[in-house]
Parts: structure tokens; sequence; C-alpha cells
């Protein structure tokens, strides 16, 4: 079959969410600024050994055809100035196998899946169809076309096969576990079998289209969030059809002058991490290839194979540990680790280290200052969390993260990701205290989120205990 395009979702199931930023930087009881973290990934990157762990993991997903790509364009976050000169060619080789994989399926061959979807010419169902790809999606690629009303739409098309490569390769991953495991020591039976279930279920495109046009009314008539509607109607198992939405991509916006850029990156904030605290529901798959910036200033965000819907007791217990570790109740922040069973083990666990490995999860968002997300600070990261030797947190990692909030602090990590390529500045944490105090917003956004919020039926509160105001920390990149 044809060659498959490199994407973020094999991440999904992980424990990077909660492991990502700090396991080898951070000495007992001491607070070491985040600036001082790529520095050092750098010194352990310079480890052969390092190296040839992250190469074997890349090279064992490289033989693997449907979800090797899903890898691709989440190891796209990495900055390469982080792998020492002496090593970076043949790494960046590596990496090629994965993000360089992107398909080349004739418009025929493509044509081909629509006609037999939709059971009768193309010329059918769209007045026009122009045959060239504006766009490529995690298993297919896009369209623009105009439906016989004159509606402008995006027809995005599953690659023909790809359902089964992607069914072959979940049952390759399971095969794969202890060389993945080498590499990635959060790849667990439970973690696998999340993955599955999640996988399995982008490929439905009429259950996407669905999802999408809930979340599209959901975010009717807000003044900076915009998700194109779709018609499920016209939408079948491999062929999407929504609203086409014209605006910028990605790689333009990091092109922007660095106000731009910042009001963005509080918007992609507010969408993909604030959406779960205010509605009790988010997107899994934050990734530069899924929002265009519209001529209007509003950003469009794209594809939601992967939604998360939590219960809102879920919701509410991970405010309250969030709120715990930016307080530094370490005590009770084990307590309730315990009592939920993420800790199965207490007696092995100190407060200390639970706090810390809580907190290297997410700091980023907990410092009450200015704050620079660079690209090294979320590469750093990912490349901590996959390093098989790195002993801090060591009893953490042994412990359960339940299903629902593996994925939640995995898009997170995510998010992490995105501002990190944007270069992004802001106090991320007196944005997050809206939602995790209900805090008034103190930027201008922040109140047109709230000014809306207030127009429309109040969602489930998840906030809630102690309002205390966490300590500054020095932490600036």
């Amino acid at each position: 079959m044809a060659k498959e395009l490199p994407t973020s979702r094999l991440a999904r199931g992980t424990k990077l969410g909660i492991a990502v930023a700090g396991n080898a930087l951070r000495a007992q009881k001491t607070r070491r600024s985040m600036r001082g973290r790529s520095e050092a990934v750098r010194a352990r990157m310079a480890e052969e050994s390092m190296i040839r762990a992250t190469e074997q993991m890349v090279m064992v997903l490289g033989t693997m055809k449907g979800v090797a790509m899903k890898l691709g364009q989440m190891l796209s976050v990495l900055d390469l100035d982080l792998v020492p000169p002496e090593h970076r060619e043949r790494f960046q080789r590596r990496l090629a196998v994965l993000r360089d994989s992107a398909p080349s399926v004739s418009f025929e061959v493509m044509r081909a899946v629509i006609e037999e979807d939709f059971g009768q010419p193309l010329e059918k169902v769209f007045a026009e169809f122009d045959p060239e790809p504006v766009a490529a999606a995690s298993i297919g690629q896009v369209y623009k076309a105009t439906l016989h009303d004159g509606r402008e739409v995006a027809v995005k098309v599953q690659y023909p096969g790809i359902d089964s490569a992607v069914r072959a390769d979940l049952k390759n991953l399971a095969m794969f576990r202890r060389i993945l495991q080498s590499a990635m020591p959060w790849v667990t039976p439970a973690v696998l079998d999340e993955l599955r279930l999640n996988l399995e279920s982008e490929l439905d495109y009429v259950a996407e289209a669905t999802t999408q046009k809930q979340i599209s009314e959901l975010f009717t008539g807000h003044p900076f969030i915009v998700v194109p509607t779709t018609y499920p109607e016209l939408s079948t198992t491999r062929v999407l059809v929504s609203e086409y939405f014209p605006g910028l991509g990605f790689e333009e916006i990091r092109e922007m002058p660095a106000a731009e850029r910042d009001r963005i990156g509080e918007i992609i904030y507010r969408f993909y991490v604030g959406s779960l605290f205010t509605f009790n529901e988010f997107c899994g798959d934050p990734h530069p290839g899924n929002l265009l910036l519209g001529p209007d200033g509003r950003v469009a965000f794209l594809d939601f194979g992967l939604y998360n819907r939590m219960d809102p007791e879920h919701v509410r217990f991970e405010a309250v540990c969030i709120r715990a570790a930016a307080e530094e109740r370490a005590e009770e922040l084990r307590d309730l680790m315990v009592e939920r069973g993420v800790i199965e083990s207490p007696d092995e666990i100190t407060p200390e280290e639970c706090l810390e490995y809580v907190l290297a999860a997410c700091e980023w968002a907990l410092v009450d200052e200015e704050l620079t997300i660079t690209p090294e600070l979320a590469s750093g990261a990912f490349v901590l969390a996959v390093d098989p030797r790195a002993t801090d947190f060591e009893g953490m990692k042994q412990q359960n993260l339940p299903p629902e909030h593996l994925f939640s602090r995995r898009a997170d990590f995510l998010t992490f990701g995105m501002l990190g390529q944007l270069e992004a500045t802001g106090n991320w944490h007196r944005i997050a205290r809206e939602w995790l105090y209900g805090d008034d917003p103190v930027t201008e956004l922040g109140r047109a989120h709230h000014a809306w919020l207030t127009s429309r039926p109040a969602p489930t509160p998840t906030t809630g205990g102690s309002t205390k105001k966490p300590r500054k920390r020095a932490a600036k990149a």
C-alpha cells in the first residue's frame, strides 16, 4: 500500500503527560530552574547509550505501517539542537524514517475510495472537486470541494487499506512491547489496550463527524475559537465532509510577531487544556497540523478522531491534585493519590517524591510569572521521559495512572510542545487559575471568553477546595 503520513497519535496511552518535565533534573528538595533542564538533556543525550535506546525505539516503530506514522509528529517537537553535533545527523536520519514517510497516493486512487463509499460517481456528490490535496490528515488526505448547493467543504479521505494496516500494527505493538519498553518504560498492557481502543475509533469518520459537529455547536458564537461544522449525513466510514475554513497554517503562524504568537498560544492553551476543566471534555490530539488562523483572528481547531469526555469527579480530582502541587501540600497530595488508587504502594513513596513528580509534569503552568515556553523545554521533557535509565521518581513510575487521567495529562504535555514551537510567552498560571480556582480572568482573551461563557448555560463546576496561592518560583526560560 501507499506510504503513510507520520502523525502524533502513537503517544496516546502514555504516561508522558505526568512524567514529562524533569525525570533526572531535580535533586531532592532542590529547585532547579527550567532553563537548566535543556542543559541536562544535552549532557544526557551526549551519552551513546541514550542515543542507541532512542534509535532502537524509532527503528522498531519505523517497521510498522499504520501505527508508526502516529509517532512522527510527536517527535517533531524535538529540538535537534539538543542532540550533540557528533550524533545529530545520525539521529535525524532515524527520525526521518517516521517524519518523511509522506504518502504518495494518486487522486484517482483516492477518488475510487470516495466513489466506493458513496456508491455513485464523484460528480453526483460534489459540483466541483479540486484533485490537489490541501492538507494531509493523520490517516488520509484533505481536499477542497463544492457541494451542489454552493457550500464550500473540506473532504477528508482515508488512504486505501489504512484500516487494515492500523489493526495489524496494533497487534505488532503487543509483540514488540518488550522492545518498546526498553526506550519507553510507560508502555504497559493497560496502555496498549487504551491505544488500541482509541486508534480503532479514529478509523470511523462518521463517528468523528458526529463528534466534531457537537463540538462546533458547543463553541457557537465564541469570540476567538471556531470548530468548523461537519455534515455527518454526507460522511462515510472513510470520507468526512466538513465546512471549509480558510486560514494560515502553523508554520506561517510561527513567523508572526511575538505578540501575535503569544495571543495564539493562549488560545491553544485555553482550548486544549482549559476545555477539560470547563466542559469536562477535551481534544486528546493537540498538534500543530490541527489548527488554522482565520482572517478574522479566530483560531479554527480540526481533527477530532481522538476526543475524550471525562467523569466530572475525575476532572475534579485532577484539579485538586494540581492545586495541592501548586501550594506544595505534599502530604495531602500523596493522600489524594493513595485514595484514588494512583499510588498502590504508599510505603515506598515519600510525600516529597510525589510532589516533585507532579511538579515535574506541570510546573510550567504553576509558575506565577511570565514564562516563555521554548522548544528546548518541550523536547527536553520528551527525551528525558523516554530515557529508560532515569532513576528519578523510580517509585512513582511503578504506580498506576488510570487511563482517564493518562490521556488528559498527555494532552497537557502535547500542548506544552505546541507552545514551545511557538515560543509563546504568558503567565500560564494566572490563566489556569480561572479553572483551577475560579479566579477572574486577567487577560483580554480571558475576559472575552468569560463573557461568552455567561451568555450560555453554565458548565458543571470542577473547582473547589483551597484557594491558597502558590509560592512564586524562580523558573524562567
